[in-house]
């Protein structure tokens, strides 16, 4: 993921809520192991995340 777009805070969180945080915890901060189905699910929910707070302005 390009660090520029999303905040590591933002993708920590998503990535703890979808339940893959676990793997880059036990990797020491690494995403190198996170799956591209993973990361891919985590830029969907910004994504989403993103559309709502638009939609709400």
């Amino acid at each position: 993921m390009n660090k520029g777009l999303m905040s590591e805070n933002l993708r920590e969180e998503i990535a703890k809520e979808l339940g893959v945080y676990e793997q880059v915890k036990k990797d020491g901060g690494s995403w190198k192991n996170v799956s591209s189905k993973d990361c891919g699910n985590i830029v969907k929910k910004a994504i989403e995340i993103a559309n709502r707070s638009v939609e709400n302005k």
